[in-house]
């Protein structure tokens, strides 16, 4: 199952400390230190380890591992589906005659523009978006550099919702959890929701989901995003923001956002996600092009 071979850049592995509770790639080696640098595999946490707490996965355990984290995505799929059903069937009034008689009616969801520090995370995350039939376009930057992309990004699409993810850890030795300064990316992300509500300020106007594993959730919020990450500072699963874009866009212009459901359909759950009550950016057309 597990190896404790040598180690190499890429090799996939877990960590003794930690009761083997998450998957990870190496992405450096420091031999002098003898430790690594990791990014987790399914959930948006970078860390670093000594090279005798990290044992190898072969490819059965990973499968084994990953199959977990996959049905927990496949629920809350089905959750998502369930609840358009639902909306569906209680929105009877797009049935009534007339509207059968113009040719029916159409969804126009909201628009997502998505940042993302990791490239792959963003490809599973497009393709999931795609599945959901959420309109989205994604870009990939190193966390650092959010600041500075975003207000162009913004100019060019115009988004109704905007998410800015990738990876984050709190480093304890850096100083207190209070302390913007404590984590790795945090104030990126803060410094990239200040630069966005620069574009929009209204937070009807523009929906804002930023964050990633164990960010300053407070810090996010307070610079001008709807929703973040992470309350407790615990790790956030890859697709958690595509969860909440997905309900902001499918939720009605006329309603409010039912954060209780939004985070419901999560991975992480209210410990990981959270925010303020907002408003949905679906509308209702007709008649069916």
């Amino acid at each position: 199952m597990f190896t404790n071979s040598k180690f190499k850049v890429g090799d996939i592995v877990t960590r003794k400390s930690h009761g083997y509770d998450m998957l990870f790639q190496i992405l450096d080696i420091d031999k002098e230190d003898k430790t690594a640098a990791l990014i987790g595999l399914d959930y948006r946490l970078m860390a670093d380890a000594p090279l005798d707490d990290l044992v190898k996965v072969n490819e059965d355990e990973m499968q084994k591992m990953r199959s977990a984290y996959e049905q927990k995505h496949l629920e809350a799929m089905r959750l998502i589906q369930q609840e358009r059903r639902s909306t569906r069937e209680k929105n009877t009034w797009r049935q009534v005659n007339h509207i059968k008689d113009i040719g029916g009616s159409f969804d126009w969801p909201g628009k997502v523009l998505h940042v993302d520090g990791d490239r792959g995370y963003l490809k599973k995350c497009l393709a999931v978006y795609q599945e959901l039939k959420v309109p989205a376009i994604g870009y990939h930057y190193p966390e650092k550099e959010f600041p500075e992309a975003i207000l162009p990004l913004l100019n060019k699409h115009s988004p109704d919702i905007l998410v800015l993810t990738g990876h984050d850890a709190l480093q304890s030795k850096r100083g207190p959890a209070d302390d913007l300064n404590s984590y790795r990316h945090s104030k990126y992300f803060v410094q990239a929701v200040e630069k966005a509500r620069m574009f929009q300020q209204s937070k009807d106007s523009l929906v804002i989901f930023a964050g990633a594993c164990q960010s300053h959730f407070e810090a996010i919020l307070e610079a001008g995003a709807n929703f973040a990450s992470s309350p407790k500072r615990i790790n956030i699963h890859t697709l958690d923001p595509v969860y909440i874009a997905e309900k902001v866009a499918y939720t009605s212009i006329q309603q409010s956002i039912n954060i209780f459901d939004m985070v419901k359909n999560t991975i992480t759950g209210i410990e990981g996600v959270g925010g303020l009550e907002s408003k949905g950016c679906f509308r209702f057309g007709i008649p069916k092009p």
